[in-house]
């Protein structure tokens, strides 16, 4: 079994191979019990946020990790994959503006990932 570092970790490779945007990680484990990490992420169209999605899942599952539960497959503006204590949330931009999940939970330690080889960023 897969520690919730790790997993997170794993995740934000694969989003970065396909090159999400906006990557944010909220560490959540001081804050709630319902998931450790949540990992949020922009595609810029749908057909991006697909192959995001598709790209963590099959990469994951090359691993033996798979997903719990996935939801807004279909309309592809907001993707949720939950892996239980990693929840993964790809946004259609527009999207993420109008929910501002990362706003609904700023009590969380906030990590940004740059993803031109740059050092992440750590608020809060």
């Amino acid at each position: 079994m897969v520690k919730s570092e790790e997993l997170k970790n794993l995740i934000v490779e694969k989003i970065i191979e396909k090159k999400g945007e906006n990557i944010l990680v909220l560490d959540l484990r001081k804050v709630t019990s319902i998931t450790d990490f949540f990992v949020i992420c922009s595609g810029t169209v749908e057909q991006h946020i697909k192959a995001i999605k598709d790209n963590i899942i099959e990469k994951l599952e090359e691993k033996g990790i798979k997903y719990w539960h996935i939801e807004g497959e279909r309309a592809n503006t907001w993707v949720l994959i939950d892996y239980v204590d990693v929840v993964v949330h790809i946004f259609h931009p527009i999207t993420r503006d109008f929910y501002k999940l990362e706003k609904l939970w700023a009590d969380a330690k906030i990590e940004k990932i740059k993803t031109d080889s740059e050092q992440v960023e750590v608020e809060n």
